[in-house]
């Protein structure tokens, strides 16, 4: 699970202001997204304390998490150098509690310590067939939860109500989520939120629609 030294990143900005993060020729992320990766933040962090995110992206949740008051750490993995820096080049200024570590998550998971996060945030862009990989899923899903103290919380990226388009690579329904992550917690807080997509957009069901958020705990 190494980056591929042909692998193209780059960050477009159209001339309508449309933001769009692509990763090969993947739409990883765009900036309609920011109001759902902020709720989703919201949610992980309701308590405060030590956080954990999978996935740089924009960064819109990963300075959302690191600028709350009540945050006194924000560690965010992302495997891609590019996606870095392009970060960096965009905020200069970021708050003291968040660091960046470059490094695969499926090699990054081996080194976390038992209950040392009270929230994961797990969002990369991954290829479809690793999130649809059961054994893989079950081999690491086990370490998340183990690292997360008791009633820490997992929130996975959103999922979107109707018929996910092919071009989507980690877009999932609701129930696909549940299925996906249930088994490995207590208790699950689903929260519907309106989305306003980009026409250009290749990964939703439609240009609108609704977005869940799914906050899971381990008691």
């Amino acid at each position: 699970m190494t980056t591929l030294p042909d692998t193209e990143i780059n960050l477009v900005r159209d001339e309508k202001g449309e933001v769009t993060l692509y990763i090969g020729d993947v739409q990883a992320m765009q900036g309609w997204e920011r109001s759902l990766m902020w709720r989703s933040a919201d949610l992980l962090c309701e308590r405060g304390g030590e956080f954990l995110e999978v996935g740089l992206g924009l960064g819109y949740s990963a300075l959302r998490i690191a600028g709350r008051a009540d945050t006194y750490r924000h560690t965010v993995v992302e495997k891609h150098p590019k996606v870095i820096e392009l970060f960096r080049e965009a905020n200069p200024d970021v708050p003291a509690t968040l660091e960046i570590v470059e490094a695969d998550f499926f090699d990054y998971v081996e080194t976390l310590r038992p209950e040392s996060y009270d929230g994961v945030f797990f969002d990369p862009e991954l290829p479809k067939a690793i999130f649809e990989d059961r054994a893989r899923l079950d081999a690491f899903m086990p370490k998340v939860v183990r690292a997360l103290r008791p009633g820490g919380t997992f929130v996975p990226m959103f999922s979107l109500d109707g018929d996910v388009p092919d071009a989507a690579t980690c877009t999932a329904s609701a129930a696909t989520i549940l299925e996906r992550y249930l088994r490995f917690f207590d208790r699950v807080v689903v929260e519907r939120q309106p989305y306003h997509a980009y026409t250009t957009t290749a990964y939703t069901p439609s240009t609108r629609g609704d977005a869940f958020i799914l906050c899971f705990t381990k008691d």
